[in-house]
C-alpha cells in the first residue's frame, strides 16, 4: 500500500497546487485478485493494482472534477489544474453550500493481514475444496474467489483528513447437474473465515435436492426466502428508497411517511458503517464520519441517509450522516452497510408452519417495475422447492415473479434467528440479513431458463 504518510503527501501536493476556493482530494489505492473456475477446475488467475486520485475544485459555486492514476508531483499539479479549469466552465450550482469541515473520525478495524497476503495458492486451496465436493457428487462447479485490499483517504482544503484500510475475501459458486443447480457464497474481511468445504457442501446439497424439478402453476404462494434472496430486497431499498435524493424528490415510499408504520412490526432495517458484524468503514467519500441510521424500526419509518450536498440543499435540520459517494456520482447518498434484525425462528419452524408455499434459495435478474413501491420483477434460481402441509415435497422449476418488496414486508410471518453476511449487488456493499417467512408472494410464470 501507499501508506498514510505518502497519502498525506499526495493530498498536500494537490491542495497546494490548486487555485480553487475549496479543493477536495480522494485517494483510492486497491489491489484486487481473482481466481475463476469452471467445469471443476481453475481456468483463470488475474490480479490488478491501481490508484485513483480524484480532485474536486470549487470556485464560488462552480464545481469541476478531474482524476489521474499518476503520482508524480507534475501529474498531481496537472490534475489540480484540470479540475480548476473544468470548474471555470461550469454553471453556478445554487444548491451547493460548501465542502464539509473537519469532524472526529474513529478508527475501524477492517484490515486483516492474512487476507492482504492471500495469494493464488491459498485461493486455489479453497477452490479445490469446492470442486472436490462437486466432483464427488458427479456434479459440475463454477464460480470465483476474490480477495482485495483497499486504501482510502479523503482530504480537503478546510482541514479534513481521513484514512482507512480494509480487506475483503468473497467467494461464490454454482454447482450444477443436468437438471438442477445449487448456489453458495461467503464474504468476510478475513480470508480465514472462508470455508471451502462448507461452501461446496451447501451448493452440492441444493443441487442434489433440486434434481428433476416439476412445474407448479403460477399464483400467490407463501414463501421462505433464504438470506441470498433477502439481500435483494435490501439492495433495492438501498438504491430506491433509503437515500436522501429519492426521499427529497418523493420517489421513495419513505417520503411523507416518517413516523408511520410502513412494514410489519417484526422488521427493523438500519445502516451502520462502524459495526464489526459487517466490514466496517468509518467515513464516507467526503471524509465525513459515518453514523448509524435507522430506516425501519419495528415496522416504523425513521429516516434516510444524507451527504453534505443534499443536506445543504434540504436545509433545516438536515445534516450529512456520512453516506456520500465518490465525487461526480449523481445518485446521491446511499447506504452500503445495511442490516436487518434477526428474529427467533428456525428454518425447520418456518417449514412446519407453511401450508403450501415455495422455499426460495435466491433471486436472479431482478429489475424495477415501479420504483416508488419497489415493485420488482425477476426469477428464482439455484434451488426452488415446494412445501405442502409443513413438509418439503420436492424441487420445482424456477418461477418468475412480480412483487412489491414493501408490500411483501407487510406480510411477515416469521424472521429467522440466524443471520448471514452477504455481498450486495448494488454499490458493492455488504448486508447482514436473516431468512424470512412471508405470507404471500406473487409468481407470474414459470421460467424457461
Amino acid at each position: 500500500m501507499l501508506g498514510e504518510q505518502e497519502v498525506r503527501r499526495i493530498a498536500d501536493t494537490v491542495i497546494g497546487a490548486s487555485r480553487a476556493d475549496q479543493t477536495e482530494v480522494e485517494v483510492f489505492w486497491h489491489n484486487s485478485a481473482l481466481t475463476r473456475f469452471a467445469n471443476n477446475y481453475i481456468h483463470q488467475n488475474v490480479e490488478l493494482t491501481d490508484v485513483d486520485v480524484r480532485v474536486r475544485s470549487v470556485i464560488g459555486r462552480k464545481i469541476g472534477i478531474a482524476s489521474t492514476n499518476e503520482l508524480s508531483p507534475e501529474a498531481l499539479a496537472n490534475v489540480a489544474a484540470r479540475a480548476f479549469e473544468i470548474a471555470e466552465h461550469q454553471r453556478e450550482n445554487e444548491d451547493f453550500r460548501s465542502l464539509p469541515r473537519p469532524a472526529p473520525v474513529q478508527r475501524a478495524e477492517a484490515y486483516v493481514e492474512r487476507t492482504a497476503r492471500c495469494g493464488p495458492e491459498e485461493r486455489a486451496a479453497v477452490v479445490a475444496q469446492i470442486c472436490d465436493a462437486s466432483s464427488r457428487a458427479a456434479l459440475t462447479a463454477a464460480g470465483a474467489y476474490h480477495t482485495s485490499v483497499q486504501e482510502i483517504a479523503l482530504a480537503n482544503s478546510l482541514g479534513v483528513f481521513a484514512y482507512h484500510t480494509e480487506t475483503q475475501a468473497d467467494v461464490n459458486t454454482v454447482i450444477m447437474s443436468e437438471t438442477s443447480s445449487g448456489y453458495a457464497a461467503r464474504v468476510s474481511k478475513d480470508a480465514a473465515d472462508i470455508d471451502g468445504d462448507a461452501i461446496g457442501q451447501e451448493a452440492v446439497d441444493r443441487a442434489l435436492r433440486g434434481v428433476n424439478p416439476v412445474t407448479v402453476e403460477p399464483g400467490e404462494y407463501e414463501v421462505i426466502l433464504e438470506p441470498y434472496a433477502v439481500v435483494d430486497l435490501l439492495d433495492f431499498f438501498s438504491y430506491l428508497s433509503f437515500g436522501a435524493l429519492a426521499f427529497m424528490e418523493k420517489r421513495s415510499f419513505m417520503a411523507g411517511r416518517i413516523g408511520e408504520r410502513v412494514m410489519d412490526e417484526k422488521i427493523s432495517i438500519w445502516d451502520d458503517g462502524l459495526s464489526t458484524d459487517g466490514i466496517p468503514s468509518p467515513f464516507d467519500y467526503e471524509g465525513v464520519p459515518k453514523q448509524r441510521v435507522d430506516f425501519i424500526e419495528g415496522g416504523v419509518a425513521k429516516g434516510v441517509v444524507w451527504d453534505t450536498y443534499l443536506a445543504g440543499r434540504q436545509g433545516g435540520d438536515a445534516r450529512s450522516t456520512g453516506h456520500a459517494l465518490p465525487a461526480g456520482t449523481t445518485i446521491g447518498a446511499l447506504p452500503l452497510h445495511m442490516f436487518m434484525a434477526p428474529g427467533d425462528a428456525s428454518r425447520e419452524a418456518m417449514i412446519r408452519s407453511t401450508r403450501r408455499g415455495l422455499w426460495v434459495s435466491r433471486f436472479w435478474y431482478t429489475r424495477t417495475v415501479h420504483p416508488l413501491n419497489v415493485v420488482t420483477t425477476g426469477m428464482t434460481r439455484d434451488g426452488t422447492f415446494l412445501i405442502e402441509d409443513g413438509q418439503v415435497v420436492g424441487p420445482v422449476r424456477d418461477m418468475r415473479f412480480t412483487q412489491g418488496y414493501v408490500d411483501a414486508l407487510n406480510h411477515v410471518d416469521m424472521v429467522g434467528r440466524d443471520d448471514m453476511l452477504v455481498l450486495g449487488d448494488i454499490g458493492g456493499g455488504v448486508r447482514r440479513v436473516p431468512a424470512l417467512k412471508l405470507a404471500k408472494w406473487s409468481f407470474t410464470g414459470v421460467s424457461e431458463m
